[in-house]
């Protein structure tokens, strides 16, 4: 049985039913789950006003759990980034503490590396996970068990098959196997909202995982821009991209799609750019170490992250 803290430090959870479903779902898997105060707070969008997300931070910090998950994202963390104890959090995390979220908790987790090295973890939240009105995928609770139990080692998942525009670019090959590279990323636009911060980590050699919801390909393609004329992804060993979901083609697009953005990109930089990544807002979604070194092996269209 593990000790679970459940805290809202960005948008207000709306939905309580889902709230409350996602906390027996985990208390049924036989966790002991504790509910932070204000997890359920309102202040306009946010789940209570700065000062209230911020101490909610901060008990989840000295709570002592195992894991302290978010009940959901959507916005509010890049406002509480300079006023952040993390010492406090990254001694959390030396005693044992999980820190977990996606989306808008990508803010928080690029924060607390560059500031101070915590690894925390890229995973599921309350509401869109465990809350869910379907029973959650299979996948997703076999890697939050995983965590739990000590045993989170690795991910895999297949590519997609190779085109031939793909296939005869020399900027889109598939690396074999890069070594102990720091695994790092999260959200796009919320990790693009942090360049010229020194909440960005200053990542060298890394493997950085991105992912979006809600966003044209055309605004992906302009803040993946950014981070190319930022320097930033040409010092990456890799970029993985994850799931990109929930936004509609315009009738003036006139085939200009995601996959322009990525083919784009990969004529760009001299660096691999793999897809399909399980990971962001979508069911199947993998749980992934913000900041530890990893393992990137490609075998044909398999492809495993390891850190084991």
């Amino acid at each position: 049985m593990s000790h679970i803290y459940i805290y809202s430090p960005s948008s207000a959870q709306r939905d309580k039913a889902a709230f409350r479903r996602g906390v027996r779902r985990l208390e049924a898997l036989g966790h002991a789950v504790e509910v932070d105060p204000d997890a359920l707070a309102t202040h306009m969008r946010f789940a209570g006003d700065d000062a209230t997300r911020l101490a909610a931070i901060h008990r989840a910090a000295a709570s002592g759990a195992d894991l302290a998950m978010i009940s959901r994202g959507g916005y509010g963390l890049t406002r509480l980034l300079p006023d952040i104890r993390y010492p406090a959090l990254a001694r959390a995390v030396e005693r044992g503490t999980r820190f977990m979220g996606f989306s808008d908790f990508t803010a928080l987790q690029c924060a607390l590396y560059a500031r101070t090295g915590a690894t925390t973890w890229i995973g599921p939240a309350i509401h869109d996970d465990l809350g869910a009105p379907d029973t959650p995928d299979d996948i997703a609770l076999a890697c939050l068990d995983d965590l739990l139990q000590g045993q989170a080692e690795g991910a895999g998942w297949q590519l997609p098959r190779p085109r031939v525009a793909e296939m005869a670019s020399a900027a889109s090959a598939r690396p074999r196997a890069i070594r102990k590279a720091v695994l790092w990323g999260g959200n796009l636009s919320v990790l693009t909202a942090l360049v010229g911060t020194p909440y960005l980590p200053q990542v060298k050699g890394g493997v950085l995982v991105l992912e979006d919801v809600s966003e044209h390909p055309y605004r992906i393609e302009r803040m993946l821009t950014q981070l190319l004329h930022a320097g930033i992804l040409a010092q990456q060993k890799a970029i993985v991209l994850g799931q990109f979901t929930r936004f509609s083609v315009a009738p003036n697009d006139k085939g200009f799609r995601l996959q322009t953005v990525v083919d784009w990109l990969r004529s760009k930089i001299r660096v691999p750019v793999l897809q399909n990544l399980p990971m962001g807002h979508v069911p199947t979604k993998v749980i992934l170490p913000f900041g530890a070194p990893v393992d990137l092996l490609v075998d044909g269209r398999d492809a495993l992250l390891y850190w084991g």
